[in-house]
């Protein structure tokens, strides 16, 4: 098994445990930040917070894997876009991180809340809606990071047809797709969730990805794309 294949392989598994792991993670914790009494609810499922935000970060560095695994052969065809996608993708993973840390904090609040009873509630409850928005919008600037960044690697394996073009151009439309859900749900005042009529602006990319993740796992990269652009 050459370099090429194995690199493939191991770009398909951590595509599966990037989404599998969040989409599990966070919808783990989303039904109980979501209660109006989140403070109370947050401590009294500690063990759940837990694993999702486990899985968020296991998530979180499978997602800056994927993209310092595919550096090396990406930066062979265009190392701008290499870049960038590199770039942005890291960002992502970092800003999934910041969301992770909060829910963490924000595990120690509700218990410190509960403890405290009605002691102080009202400055518990103003350093929960803080932590929250923390939360919210660490979640967001990776989506967006996440967008930019496909948007690069994307192109790039339509240029050199390292997989192929349907599979590239479908991403791309999905990528676009996701980018546009973000961004109605900003200039409506809203945070981005995945969910309502969300969901149809979203499942696109989440379908892109398996399906490539198993591409990769059982094709690998093209064997003409890979002789005649990274040789």
């Amino acid at each position: 098994m050459n370099s090429h294949r194995r690199t493939a392989i191991v770009v398909g598994v951590l595509l599966i445990l990037a989404t599998v792991l969040n989409v599990i993670g966070t919808s783990s914790s989303r039904p109980i930040l979501n209660d109006p009494d989140y403070l109370v609810s947050v401590a009294a499922n500690q063990s759940q917070v837990m694993v999702g935000a486990v899985l968020e970060l296991i998530a979180a560095l499978a997602v800056a894997g994927i993209v310092v695994v595919l550096y090396p052969i990406l930066k062979k065809q265009d190392p701008t876009l290499a870049l960038g996608s590199l770039a942005f993708r890291l960002i992502e993973a970092v800003f999934y991180c910041v969301a992770v840390v909060s829910l963490l904090v924000l595990l120690t609040l509700s218990q410190a809340y509960v403890a405290a009873g009605t002691a102080e509630a009202a400055s518990f409850e103003a350093a929960g809606t803080l932590i929250l928005a923390a939360r919210t919008w660490g979640g967001e600037v990776a989506v967006i990071a996440f967008t930019l960044g496909g948007l690069m690697y994307y192109y790039v394996f339509y240029r050199t047809k390292l997989i192929p073009r349907w599979l590239s151009v479908f991403g791309l439309i999905a990528v676009v797709l996701l980018l546009t859900a973000v961004l109605i749900s900003l200039l409506n005042g809203g945070s981005f969730a995945p969910t309502g009529g969300m969901i149809v602006l979203v499942f696109p990319i989440a379908v892109q990805e398996m399906v490539m993740a198993l591409w990769l796992i059982l094709k690998g990269f093209s064997p003409s794309a890979v002789a005649s652009k990274l040789a």
